[in-house]
């Protein structure tokens, strides 16, 4: 069985019930979540073995973080403790024409302090096929930049395959901070992952005839990106998925994939949005599957596109749906009809 590891932070989320606004809720529903933790949970619905690496304060809230991991088969067993707290982000879901909004709580979280000689990186990576990591961890701080580093080596010097998903976050940091430390990183990665924006954020590459705002999608324009990226950093894949935005309740999701010689494109859903946060991080868990388990290029990308799709409907961070049911709407049964 293919072994993923990941590393990154696992948050307490509070959102807002329904589609309530900050201002208007009483009370906050609770679930756990990050990009990498994410995309574990998802990677083991799929019968993968995982390993997620973080620190968490060595308190209960701690362990309620590692508790919603393990009831998915995901292995904590290298997770550190200590450090002063959890980070917390709350969300505010936008419908129609009222965007989501984060806010986020997470200064001084127990990964955002965390160094190398928490983690015993030989043991973490041992029968390990892949590494995921997400541009958000090293935005956390510089030491959490550093440790991001040290996995990265450590992963390498055991040759494994290495996936980013770029994953840009303008609260947490600048796009002049996010370049600097991206491009030292980018040399030990494999397989780049983004979306609409993150290549201009983050290495200054756009693409040209796009308007994320008005929905506008230049399949050609996405492809000269990733051969940019390909010829800079020496990448073997990279990932784009498309984000056509018509309201915060209803988008067009599809993604293209290029190898350096050939552009792969999927299927387009139209969705109507119950959660979109954590879609990217089911997305990148998808593909990630698709590569890991050695499915042809066209196939990984439908089943990442797939995954995702589902991902759309349901709420909280993480993507509750298994194999079956994204290779059934691979297949094309996307009716929504009752299972009975």
């Amino acid at each position: 069985m293919k072994r993923v590891v990941t590393l990154g932070e696992i948050m307490l989320r509070l959102s807002t019930p329904g589609f309530e606004r900050f201002v208007q809720a009483d009370s906050f529903d609770v679930c756990y979540g990050g990009g990498e933790a994410n995309c574990c949970v998802s990677l083991s619905n799929y019968g993968l073995e995982t390993r997620f690496v973080t620190k968490v304060p060595d308190n209960e809230i701690g362990q309620s973080a590692v508790n919603s991991l393990r009831r998915y088969g995901v292995d904590t067993s290298f997770i550190s403790r200590g450090g002063d707290r959890l980070g917390i982000y709350f969300l505010e879901s936008g419908a129609s024409q009222r965007p989501s909004k984060v806010i986020y709580d997470r200064a001084h979280a127990a990964i955002a302090e965390a160094t190398s000689d928490d983690f015993d990186w030989d043991g973490i990576f041992e029968g390990a096929d892949w590494f995921h990591f997400t541009g958000i961890t090293p935005a956390l701080s510089d030491s959490a930049a550093e440790l991001t580093l040290a996995a990265l080596k450590a992963a390498k010097a055991k040759g494994i395959t290495v996936s980013v998903d770029l994953n840009y976050r303008k609260k947490l940091w600048s796009q002049e901070k996010a370049k600097e430390v991206m491009t030292k990183l980018m040399d030990y990665v494999d397989v780049c992952i983004g979306n609409e924006e993150d290549a201009e954020k983050v290495f200054g590459i756009k693409a040209q005839g796009t308007d994320i705002h008005k929905g506008e999608i230049n399949h050609a324009a996405y492809e000269e990106v990733a051969k940019q990226i390909i010829e800079k950093f020496n990448v073997k894949l990279v990932a784009s998925t498309l984000r056509e935005s018509y309201s915060a309740s209803d988008n067009g999701w599809s993604a293209i994939l290029f190898d350096g010689e050939k552009s792969y494109l999927s299927k387009k859903y139209d969705l109507r949005i119950v959660d979109r946060v954590g879609g990217g991080d089911s997305f990148a868990s998808g593909l990630i599957y698709g590569l890991v388990t050695e499915l042809p290029y066209q196939e990984a990308l439908e089943f990442a596109v797939a995954a995702s799709a589902l991902k759309h409907t349901i709420l909280g961070d993480t993507n509750h749906v298994s194999k079956e049911e994204v290779l059934t709407l691979m297949g094309g049964d996307g009716s929504g009809r009752v299972q009975r």
